[in-house]
């Protein structure tokens, strides 16, 4: 069972005699909840008579100094009493800056309860105070849409299934009790609170209807209106238990607040009572019954024509008794239902998947829907969908440079604004466990912050293909590249050895190498158990998104095979995308490949540590031997009888010759490679290394 700590404002009186709102909310949920037995609940009160057992009064020292927070010394002592103690969900009441101080120092799932104006308390007044809120908590529950919509000025309404709307609630009575004619007002009796309005109004009714009673309940320290009438009492402040006894026996009640209530609890509880119910239109009072009078304008003469209607009208003021009395808008019991399954959903979609080993994927790369589908053979992408469902979980793919693409108008930002939404919007609908996205700058940062905000629990990690060794061009724009996620993402994921980026970029500690993997359905050919006509392959491009040979183009793997063809005479070599022999794609890509006996493994820029191109799964995953340069240091998982390392352009020549010549050999070790190759970096195993990694689970990659 879920083990939760529930902490009131400082000095909010939890107590029978004296109980406020934040007070009476905690009290009513807790007595329904199916979690109250490990529900503790803190605060700090000079009462005795607490409302519920599970009470833990902080008591802190009198401060004789200005300059010491009560804050901090509440959050202090909350600290020493909650930590070491494990809870599952730290619920706080009103208090942002109470959270603020307790995040730094308790590790649990937080959910805020708002009970009052976001915008008029400490920590949450301003837009990125309230960001950093929904940011850094599991929930927030509001008392009503109006302080909803209070917390959501100047935000992303797209943020708000972060947040919930729970009301404050009361227990339905079983029977309409009998009515005496009294008039009543329940409040704080002060001008904010429309009880100038009421004093002016009420004197003229008794006046009027000298048979009827008017009452007041409730205090005020400061100066406070007088109603002076023999017909009036002021009952001042009673327990919340003798309030509603009172307002079972009265006809009509009245709560024509000036100010914004954040709900208007009198008015649930008087419309509830079965007494016919006057309230202004602020705040979220309209929300707490759909049978009360709303006053269209806010004076004394409107409020004394409406009680005036209610008093000489028997049937429409008791049609407004029935109504409220029998359609209590919020009952206690299914509102403490509703918290308890919020608390609940914290968990559910995350840790159960966990438990079960079915996780919600979103995997973003490219397609290649533009290009026809010509990269399907050496897509990693789609190796990892294909390794995440293998492993049992269910993937959502989706191409990014296709939707721009697909999507484009006049304006680029217009349609990489519609691809952030789309990103958002499926997001809330599918909920996924993790976010894996390779090759791509079209995420805005400021989606990633909002997709963890919809689901603090989400794992997301990158993953990167390209080279990132200092001898290539290319090298910085791709460290770049992954650097520009890198800290924001739970996981990086890179197919060159981490200690080669962190020479270049010691800020990205979450680096992980992986393997380019081969997959069954891809790689799928034994071309040691054909008879090509070629002796060794090899294709390369000037960018996969270009598909015809750039004139002009070099670099040094040009020089490299210039300088290697004259040293293999005799030698049948078949190589694209060099010269003037144009690159080949899908199918195409496949004819030529296996069609020969021989592979040559070179990649860009000088031999780095672990890398290489994702054509060594295409020539060592389809059964052709394959050579690499020794210096890449691939003996750490292959040796010399499943991969042929060279050591320069000579020794290559050499064993390219040798190798054209002792056929059977050739054959065993691409056959013990292709083989060695699957059993180390198949689709399934580097996808559940990723998700082990992602998910916190300790993993090697062989």
């Amino acid at each position: 069972m879920l083990k939760i700590a529930t902490i009131l404002p400082y000095k909010e009186n939890y107590s029978k005699r004296k109980a406020a709102a934040a007070s009476l909310w905690v009290c009513d949920f807790f007595k329904h909840s199916s979690l109250k037995k490990n529900n503790f609940i803190y605060g700090s009160t000079d009462a005795k008579d607490y409302l519920s057992k599970n009470y833990i009064n902080i008591k802190i020292k009198d401060l004789s100094s200005k300059l010491t927070s009560t804050t901090n010394q509440y959050c202090n002592e909350l600290i020493k009493k909650i930590e070491g103690k494990n809870f599952d969900i730290v619920e706080i009441h009103n208090r942002p800056l109470v959270f603020n101080l307790l995040k730094k120092k308790i590790k649990s799932n937080f959910i805020i309860y708002f009970h009052n104006d976001p915008l008029s308390m400490k920590g949450s007044k301003s837009a990125s105070e309230r960001i950093n809120l929904l940011n850094s908590v599991e929930k927030i529950i509001f008392v009503s849409e109006w302080v909803q919509k209070r917390f959501f000025i100047d935000l992303d309404k797209r943020l708000l299934n972060k947040t919930e709307v729970v009301y404050p609630s009361i227990h339905r009575q079983s029977h309409l009790l009998k009515k005496e004619k009294k008039i009543v007002f329940v409040g704080k009796l002060n001008p904010s609170k429309g009880y100038d309005i009421y004093r002016d109004a009420i004197i003229k009714i008794l006046n009027e209807f000298t048979d009827w009673k008017a009452y007041s309940i409730g205090d005020e320290r400061r100066d406070k209106p007088t109603i002076n009438h023999k017909n009036h009492i002021e009952l001042g402040y009673l327990s919340h238990k003798e309030v509603l006894n009172f307002l079972c026996k009265t006809e009509i009640a009245v709560v024509p607040s000036r100010w914004e209530e954040p709900f208007g609890r009198t008015a649930l509880e008087a419309s509830s009572r079965g007494c016919a119910t006057i309230i202004s239109n602020r705040g979220g009072l309209p929300e707490t019954s759909d049978h009360c009078v709303v006053l269209k304008k806010l004076d004394y003469k409107n409020l004394y024509t409406e009680i005036r209607k209610l008093i000489t009208n028997s049937k429409l003021r008791k049609d407004y008794q029935k109504r409220g009395f029998f359609n209590v808008k919020h009952i206690t019991k299914d509102n403490s239902l509703l918290i308890d399954d919020i608390r609940k959903s914290l968990f559910i979609n995350y840790k159960l998947n966990l438990i079960r080993n079915k996780l919600k994927i979103v995997n973003i790369y490219n397609l290649g829907q533009k290009l026809n589908h010509r990269l399907y053979n050496i897509s990693v992408g789609k190796k990892f969908t294909n390794g995440f469902i293998r492993n049992g979980h269910d993937v959502l793919e989706i191409s990014d440079r296709d939707f721009i693409k697909q999507n484009r108008q006049l304006s680029l930002n217009s349609t990489s604004s519609k691809f952030q939404d789309y990103l958002i919007e499926t997001f809330k609908n599918y909920n996924p466990n993790l976010l894996f996205f390779g090759h791509t700058n079209n995420i805005n940062l400021e989606t990633l912050e909002i997709i963890r905000s919809l689901n603090k629990n989400i794992i997301i990690s990158q993953w990167n293909e390209d080279p990132i060794m200092k001898s290539l061009k290319d090298s910085q724009a791709n460290i770049d590249k992954i650097s520009y996620y890198g800290n924001l993402v739970d996981h990086n994921f890179i197919t060159t050895h981490p200690s080669v980026f962190l020479k270049q970029n010691k800020n990205i500690n979450n680096l992980h190498f992986m393997f380019i993997p081969v997959d069954k359905n891809i790689e799928c050919f034994d071309v040691y158990d054909l008879n090509p006509r070629k002796d060794i392959f090899y294709a390369m491009s000037h960018g996969v998104n270009r598909a015809t040979l750039k004139k002009g183009k070099n670099d040094s793997r040009i020089y490299f095979l210039n300088s290697l063809i004259k040293k293999i005479n005799g030698i049948n070599y078949d190589f694209y995308g060099f010269e003037n022999k144009e690159p080949i794609w899908g199918d195409e890509f496949y004819n030529a490949l296996t069609n020969s006996k021989m592979g040559l493994n070179l990649s860009r820029g000088l031999p780095t540590k672990h890398y290489s191109s994702n054509r060594i799964a295409s020539l060592m995953g389809n059964g052709l031997l394959t050579f690499i340069d020794k210096k890449t240091r691939l003996n750490d998982f292959f040796n010399n009888k499943e991969i042929i390392f060279y050591n320069n352009l000579d020794d290559l020549a050499d064993k390219i010759l040798y190798y054209k010549k002792n056929d059977s050999i050739r054959k065993k070790i691409a056959y013990n490679g292709k083989k060695k190759y699957f059993k180390l970096f198949n689709e399934t195993k580097i996808s559940k290394y990723i998700l082990d990694i992602s998910t916190g689970i300790n993993a090697k990659l062989y």
